[in-house]
């Protein structure tokens, strides 16, 4: 089984709970997935399941949509639903022209300080384990992120629901703590869906229960095939000589085969399977990223 699946995560469990649910049910093969979503989260999780793991590298880089809603006057130590309360704060009175400035204030390139509870590390330690233990963990680093749309209105006196399209990196949890500030008291994540990753649309994915209830009747299980996921890659076609050549790491098989736009290509086989990610070196020269065993 090689391919990507759109899994539908249900809120309640984490990312990593996903991968071992589907992984007990196609061992051996290997499974990962793309863009960790937190347990309080669902939505958009692709996972990529025997030689689509290889794919990581080439595909995990798009742009994040998600829609939720940020809970006005209460922090989390956490930011979102699931952390401890550590403050309070008054509620202003919230107006359309209010929710402009601040949709306009953080569309475009911002500064963004990461949540302590996140799996950025710190001497090889995610953060989030430290802040589990007890110990005094020290904000991370700001980062510069990109919020290429935001969209807030008020659900409600202390609630603001948003649609909000992003750059890899960027946190949601903090864009709620931030949009709180901006609105004169403080804010959690109370609600957070996944609605695209990258090229990866939720309208393409399969409730999570669905899956391995396919998984486990022996149904057939909609898989994006390696090839597809590469979306945006030129291809280049070698025949059964050249692909002996390239698994036998003769690069040069790909002379004068490199494509005009680049770097990275996808090269396919005559039955049609993506052989390797490869990399322009020249107009005329390459070198193999990535070999994909699709009979594996």
């Amino acid at each position: 089984m090689n391919g990507i699946v759109l899994a539908d995560k249900p809120a309640g469990i984490s990312s990593a709970e996903v991968v071992r649910r589907i992984k007990s049910r196609v061992k051996p093969a290997r499974v990962g997935h793309l863009g960790t979503l937190d347990p309080f989260a669902t939505g958009l999780l692709p996972i990529m399941i025997g030689e689509a793991t290889k794919l990581a590298p080439f595909i995990d880089g798009g742009d994040k949509e998600y829609a939720g809603l940020i809970r006005l006057g209460v922090e989390t130590d956490t930011l979102d639903r699931d952390g401890a309360e550590v403050r309070r704060a008054d509620v202003p009175k919230i107006s359309v022209e209010n929710l402009a400035q601040v949709s306009a204030r953080f569309t475009g390139a911002i500064e963004q300080i990461p949540p302590v509870y996140s799996a950025i590390k710190r001497a090889g330690v995610p953060l989030y384990r430290l802040a589990r233990r007890g110990d005094d963990v020290a904000p991370p680093e700001k980062r510069s992120v990109e919020i290429k749309r935001l969209d807030l209105t008020c659900e409600a006196p202390d609630a603001i629901r948003f649609v909000a399209t992003c750059s890899p990196g960027t946190y949601a949890r903090s864009l709620a703590r931030d949009i709180g500030v901006a609105l004169g008291t403080v804010a959690h994540l109370d609600e957070l869906r996944r609605t695209r990753n990258g090229a990866f649309s939720i309208a393409d994915a399969t409730p999570l229960s669905d899956i391995i209830e396919a998984l486990d009747s022996g149904a057939s299980l909609h898989l994006i095939a390696l090839r597809d996921a590469l979306v945006g890659l030129s291809e280049v076609a070698v025949d059964a000589i050249a692909e002996k050549r390239l698994r036998n790491g003769d690069s040069r098989a790909l002379d004068s085969q490199v494509p005009p736009n680049g770097p990275l290509f996808k090269v396919i086989s005559d039955s049609g399977d993506l052989i390797a990610v490869a990399r322009a070196t020249s107009r005329v020269t390459a070198i193999v990223e990535r070999i994909f065993n699709l009979d594996a």
